[in-house]
């Protein structure tokens, strides 16, 4: 004699949006809890960086925490920029202006830009990139659109050969730049993402 088993089993099925809010779910949920318990009170500060210093340096993630610890950086201390390989290469770009702001605005007298090993921008390649576009929903007649208009992509996204070649260019932009005025110090500086440990390039005082 044969017995059979039914088991019932329900199955949850997460729709793909609540999987991409689920973190920052995370982080409103936390804010609240900060906010009540004014954790905030240790952070006060003003917009004026202590240091006299502003800082651009890598979207990269593994310095999140890791350049304010290895260059005892407290909250309010430096004007903090960071972007895809701390590159500058428009002198009146975005990343130049806010610099140009922090001098001029808020009393800033060193500029510090930081790049480090191992940087993405050394292995990105415009044809994978544009690739990885149309793997993610952008249309070839789109990016067609934009090279006949003017902008090349691969242009727009080039990467760089060595990360101190790169922290050379942008540090020769500032340095160069016919806004920046004589008493501000320019500093290039390499990190190693694993240790923290910077190496200084290039310097102007």
């Amino acid at each position: 004699m044969k017995f059979y088993l039914q088991v019932s089993v329900t199955i949850k099925i997460i729709h793909i949006s609540e999987v991409l809010l689920m973190p920052i779910q995370e982080m409103l949920a936390h804010n609240k809890r900060f906010v009540e318990q004014k954790q905030y009170i240790r952070y006060e500060t003003d917009s004026f960086p202590n240091k006299k210093m502003v800082v651009l340096t890598c979207m990269e993630s593994r310095l999140v925490e890791l350049l304010p610890r290895a260059l005892n950086i407290q909250n309010g201390d430096v004007k903090m920029l960071k972007n895809a390989g701390a590159v500058i290469n428009r002198p009146f770009g975005n990343i130049m202006k806010s610099i140009l702001i922090a001098i001029h605005n808020l009393r800033a007298e060193h500029v510090v830009v930081i790049g480090h090993h191992d940087c993405g921008m050394t292995k990105i390649k415009p044809n994978e990139f544009i690739q990885n576009m149309y793997k993610n929903g952008i249309k070839e007649e789109t990016v067609a659109f934009l090279e006949r208009s003017g902008i090349s992509i691969e242009e727009e996204f080039r990467g760089f050969k060595t990360v101190e070649q790169s922290i050379q260019q942008s540090v020769s932009i500032i340095k160069n730049h016919p806004l920046l005025p004589k008493y501000v110090n320019v500093y290039g500086l390499v990190m190693d993402p694993a240790t923290g440990k910077v190496t200084l390039l290039s310097h102007r005082d």
